[in-house]
This record gives structure tokens, C-alpha cells and sequence, in this order.
């Protein structure tokens, strides 16, 4: 994915027979997927405004220009609604992050030692969790603490994590 586009959501599905869409969001407030202007799919063949018209069981439901019909908004399963990294809004709290700013980080460790790179950032409920890409090979989870975590450098594009005892990492 490109670093200057942020995914808001993933289409799940389809609500009813008119063309709604069933939206997994990503943003803190769901209602918010809609908020940045016109989305666009991954490939960035489309751009099409959105407007979220409910919520359902841990999604929203939400109508896009030019999807008229259920078999049309099931059609889109699976799409990623990107928008330009340009249209959030700055972060006023400096310990705040947009996941798309933490992927592709450097991670060292507390001596500076290069562990590997941020791959991804997971929500599963109890706390976001960084997966990292080890330069030995493999992926490593952890939680993104402040303990674990104790220095993000956006500038310098790098992260120090401190692995807990329970991972069998420390040094």
C-alpha cells in the first residue's frame, strides 16, 4: 500500500437490497469512515464519495455513489476504502499515532541493536499490538505499551521496544 494513502475500512458485505454497504471501520470513531472526503479502492481505479446511514453489529452501513443494487455492493467484499494520508487530521497529543505512520518503522532494541521492521498493527481487543518483522527471519507480536515501547521516532523512523520477560527476549 502506498505510505501517502491510509486505509479508513473494509467493505464485509451487503445490507439489504438497495446497495448499502456493510463497512468494517478503522477509525477510533466508526461514524468517522465517511469523514475524509471521497474514498477510493486499493488499486485506485475508483474514487467514490460515502455516507455512513447507520450501524449494525460492529460495522456501519453506509451508501456509495454508483452502488445501487446488493449484488453491486457484494461485489465490493473485501475492498479496502483508502484515502490520502493528507486528509486526517494532525494528531494534537504527541503519544498519538496513526497506525500507517508505525508500519514500515525500523525497531532496535533498548542497545540499539536492529531487531526488524514494523509490519503491521493489530487491534484484537485487549490493546494494540505491533507485529514485527524480525531481520533474522520470522515475526514477533508485541504489545504496544509504553513499557514495551518506550520511544517512537517518527522522524528518524525508528521504535525501541523492550521485550517483556514473558517473550524470553530480554537481554
Amino acid at each position: 500500500m502506498p505510505e501517502d494513502r491510509v486505509c479508513l475500512g473494509v467493505v464485509v458485505g451487503a445490507h439489504g437490497v438497495q446497495g448499502r454497504l456493510r463497512v468494517k471501520p478503522f477509525t477510533a470513531d466508526a461514524e468517522a469512515v465517511a469523514a475524509y472526503g471521497p474514498v477510493e479502492d486499493e488499486a485506485g481505479t475508483w474514487r467514490r464519495r460515502l455516507r455512513v446511514t447507520g450501524q449494525a453489529k460492529g460495522v456501519v452501513v453506509a451508501a456509495m455513489e454508483g452502488v445501487d443494487s446488493r449484488e453491486a455492493a457484494e461485489a465490493l467484499r473485501g475492498c479496502r476504502l483508502m484515502v490520502p494520508r493528507a486528509a486526517l487530521p494532525a494528531l494534537a497529543d504527541p503519544e498519538e499515532y496513526y497506525y500507517a505512520d508505525l508500519v514500515g518503522l525500523g525497531v532496535d532494541s533498548g542497545d540499539g541493536e536492529r531487531l526488524g521492521t514494523v509490519r503491521a498493527v493489530h487491534d484484537f481487543g485487549a490493546g494494540d499490538v505491533l507485529e514485527v518483522a524480525l531481520e533474522g527471519g520470522g515475526t514477533a507480536l508485541y504489545p504496544f505499551t509504553r513499557r514495551v515501547v518506550p520511544t517512537v521516532d517518527l522522524a528518524a523512523g525508528r521504535l525501541v521496544i523492550e521485550p517483556p520477560a514473558e517473550t524470553g527476549e530480554e537481554k
